[in-house]
């Protein structure tokens, strides 16, 4: 089933790739799923199919592609504000074998009640200081280990996370070329938001058209006011917008890391961009029931803006992608 679509068949999975997964995360973000599927079945599955040693990919990955098992990335530290190369959590061996210290914040977690096998895919320092780009090594964590404590909260969007604190906790380890292992996870993560964002926006256009051709003001739907008309109607570009550069962003997951990094953030830049404008006109257009629990509306738009600060809010990856620009012109020379 869907847990497995990125397990590699000779774990029991599907094999499909990140065009599959970007259909799937579509019709998630128009169904309004609230799930951790994403970090399992799409991040959790590339840190052991990509970069994990066989046995830990013979342990989890059959597991994961029953539906028995959940692996899902604990990357994100106060200090760090979207960093990836900001890692304070530290790892020491001893005997060959490995043991973690530190906090990890916003963990997506499901519920502890429904009997899955769970893990953590989690960025620790081996050497260098906390915002040095080498010295990271990827690890694997069970949420059974001694040492492991976890705090769960809900978010806005009614989605789960936590707060992990790992006390001396043994842990395997994935890999030691850390962080390029990390921005290629995290990278398959932001396509992921983006084909979610999509499905949302769509879902939420519509809820919105469909308003404007049934609330009537003067004896008539308000949805015949051309003002109103053309706001819809730029809804829709920017939801036009933002899925080409979610197509764009799908396409690029498998081209060198540098492109790959660049093509993303511009992605994550439009689809913030796109999403804000589509979720607050959403809520304009329909007025005060725009933001009530009882209107599925104002869920959509809670979700949105959770995408949005998700793996790097708009400014962050505007930045990224200003300090990857390349003069090719020569303006600057």
């Amino acid at each position: 089933g869907l847990p497995g679509l990125a397990v590699p068949a000779d774990h029991g999975g599907l094999d499909m790739g990140p065009v599959e997964a970007m259909v799937v995360m579509e019709e998630l973000g128009r169904g309004l799923v609230i799930s951790p599927y994403a970090a399992t079945a799409l991040m959790g599955v590339a840190a052991l199919r990509d970069h994990a040693p066989a046995g830990l990919q013979a342990a989890w990955l059959p597991g994961i592609a029953e539906g028995q098992a959940r692996v899902v990335p604990a990357l994100q530290e106060k200090a760090a504000r979207y960093r990836l190369n900001v890692v304070a959590t530290t790892a020491t061996q001893t005997n060959g074998a490995w043991q973690l210290s530190g906090i990890k914040n916003l963990v997506p977690v499901g519920s502890a009640q429904d009997g899955l096998q769970e893990a953590y895919v989690v960025p620790a320092r081996v050497s260098g200081a906390s915002d040095a780009p080498d010295g990271i090594a990827l690890f694997l964590v069970e949420r059974s280990a001694q040492g492991v404590k976890v705090q769960p909260h809900a978010l806005q969007d009614g989605s789960r996370a936590a707060e992990v604190t790992f006390s001396s906790t043994p842990a395997a380890l994935i890999t030691e070329q850390g962080l390029p292992a990390l921005e290629h996870i995290v990278d398959i993560g932001i396509a992921a938001l983006c084909a979610e964002g999509v499905g949302a926006m769509e879902a939420l256009l519509a809820l919105t058209v469909d308003y404007l051709n049934t609330r009537k003001q003067f004896g008539v739907a308000i949805g015949s006011f051309q003002a109103l008309r053309h706001r819809a109607a730029d809804m829709k570009m920017q939801l036009e917008l933002a899925r080409s550069m979610s197509y764009y962003a799908t396409l690029k997951l498998t081209a060198p890391p540098a492109e790959r990094r660049r093509a993303l953030s511009q992605a994550k830049v439009q689809l913030g961009q796109s999403m804000r404008f589509v979720g607050q006109n959403a809520v304009q257009l329909h007025g005060g029931i725009g933001m009530t629990d009882e209107y599925a509306g104002a869920h959509y738009f809670k979700r949105l803006t959770a995408i949005e600060l998700s793996l790097g809010d708009t400014m962050h990856h505007l930045g990224e992608v200003s300090q990857r620009m390349e003069d090719t012109a020569g303006v600057f020379a």
